[in-house]
């Protein structure tokens, strides 16, 4: 098959954003779903550092990295020079886009993705963003303009874009619905100790690692420890070496592994991003949530607050003791969790990943 018979037989989505592991996953979620439908090419256009490009590496998906600028509503001594990494962007983003010709663009919301839907409208390129957190993004609010339509996660953001808003809920991998597909869990745990999964999200979080590090030997003598640091966030060598074998630290899971800690964990501590919100929901895991301070995570949470589905952290407040007392207190009440665990298990709208491919096949 020759490249023009290829292209012709394909359609082509580019998919478009970076930064935090939650908007990526959820653009597999997506791409996973459309697959199973139908003969599609896929090109993601990131930024040249972040961590998509590790987390979509082996998914069958040309990748291409681009200047990434940012527009901060604060001052910065970078405010001077990102203005012309965004026109840098703009003008590679329209060379990718008139190179690789896609039916459509698909963005969860990143600022490298401004650029490549402003140029995509230039190019008539229909433009689908998704608003994952309850409060819009910036970078959203910039692509609202040139976007055909917008899908959001909650009901409650409909209002925020109008006519082109769908209620979509969040997109979601298959791994969660089939849980028959999952990976092995690779990790020696004790079976009748309870499991504890410390995540602080798709980049990880320094504030949660540094509680982890202080109360580590308190939190090991009642359970045993998945800890999901992120990507250079936090030197955890020598906790390795702490009582090894109830402390298992990493960096990084691919998605199926993750996935099988989230199965077998009792209780999850973590931030309240959309992405791992949305798991918590699907598998009903009881959940204590620290969002992070004066941001969209602290709207997201409301939504939890709202529906008594999780136990709410203020980062400023909490001390690695009392973080470890929180998790004693919910471990040993089993109608607490039983309780956060219904709830949560309701949160969330299902069928995200079909209701936004529904929407992409209208528009392509």
């Amino acid at each position: 098959m020759t490249n023009k018979e290829r292209k012709n037989k394909f359609r082509r989505i580019l998919l478009t954003g970076g930064g935090t592991g939650g908007s990526i996953i959820s653009l597999l979620a997506i791409k996973e779903r459309l697959e199973q439908d139908g003969d599609y090419q896929f090109l993601w256009i990131g930024t040249r550092y972040g961590v998509e490009k590790d987390i979509i590496k082996n998914k069958d998906i040309e990748f291409y990295g681009i200047v990434s600028g940012k527009l901060r509503r604060y001052f910065d001594w970078k405010n001077f020079i990102d203005p012309f990494k965004i026109l840098a962007s703009f003008f590679q983003s329209l060379f990718f886009l008139w190179k690789w010709k896609p039916n459509l663009i698909l963005s969860t919301g990143s600022f490298v993705s401004v650029p490549v839907a402003w140029a995509g409208w230039l190019l008539r390129v229909p433009v689908l963003i998704h608003q994952q957190d309850i409060r819009p993004g910036l970078a959203n609010k910039l692509m609202y303009p040139v976007a055909a339509k917008v899908t959001v996660t909650f009901k409650e953001s409909v209002s925020d874009y109008g006519n082109k808003a769908v209620w979509t809920g969040n997109p979601v991998r298959n791994i969660l619905i089939n849980k028959d597909q999952k990976q092995k869990l690779n990790i020696s745990l004790k079976d009748k100790l309870p499991v504890v999964l410390i995540v602080g999200g798709g980049t990880g979080s320094l504030a949660i690692n540094k509680l982890v590090v202080s109360g580590i030997d308190e939190l090991l003598d009642t359970c045993q420890v998945v800890h999901i640091t992120g990507k250079d966030k936090m030197n955890s060598a020598h906790l390795r070496q702490h009582k090894k074998d109830k402390y298992f630290c990493y960096e990084f899971l691919e998605p199926g592994q993750m996935m099988a800690i989230l199965q077998v964990a009792n209780v999850v501590v973590s931030r309240a991003g959309l992405g791992l919100l949305t798991e918590l929901s699907y598998t009903a895991k009881p959940s204590i949530i620290i969002p992070i301070p004066d941001s969209h995570q602290e709207d997201n949470v409301r939504i939890l607050q709202k529906n008594k589905a999780s136990v709410i952290l203020d980062q400023t407040q909490i001390s690695a003791i009392g973080l470890v007392d929180k998790i004693n207190e919910l471990l040993n009440n089993e109608q607490l969790r039983n309780r956060l665990s219904e709830n949560m298990g309701k949160v969330m709208k299902r069928r995200g990943s079909e209701n936004v491919v529904e929407v992409i096949k209208e528009l392509i």
